[in-house]
């Protein structure tokens, strides 16, 4: 091979192969995210059917009517309280993880179905009673959007 076959190659390579390479890197990157935000959205639903069982384990407390139910025992109330913190951490998680301003039509179905499930619970009086306390020291983008919920629950 000539010295001019040689840098014609390697002009190919330049000018196709290099521009290739960093299609390929750039298309399986965004795959690896895709990937990543798809492993933390089903951790995510994971904590949230665990957290269902936990709710499951404790039908005294009701906690799935949406009317007020009789009074509660101070034992009864001390884990509807520690049943809705857990609930309220799972969400500011979720919040943490998925939602931001400007989303994909992926990550928007991902975050909606979480905000469905906040705007149930926030439909409940006395998960929507407890949230002032709930809310105490959570991060402040994570409760302007939970109370802005909660106020709408409240109207309807």
């Amino acid at each position: 091979m000539s010295l001019a076959t040689w840098e014609l190659l390697s002009y190919v390579v330049t000018v196709v192969g290099l521009p290739l390479a960093i299609v390929v890197f750039l298309f399986e990157q965004r795959r690896e995210r895709e990937n990543e935000e798809e492993e933390v959205y089903q951790l995510l639903s994971d904590n949230y059917q665990d957290f269902l069982k936990v709710a499951l384990d404790n039908p005294d407390l009701r906690l799935f009517s949406k009317e007020d139910t009789a009074a509660l025992t101070p034992e009864q109330q001390e884990r509807q309280l520690i049943i809705f913190a857990m609930l309220i951490s799972l969400f500011e998680r979720a919040y943490l993880l998925l939602y931001e301003d400007d989303m994909t039509p992926k990550q928007a179905r991902r975050w909606h179905s979480w905000e469905d499930y906040i705007a149930e619970w926030c439909d409940k009086p006395r998960f929507r009673a407890s949230l002032p306390q709930l809310l105490r020291g959570e991060d402040p983008s994570f409760v302007r959007y939970v109370e802005h919920i909660a106020a709408g629950a409240s109207t309807a």
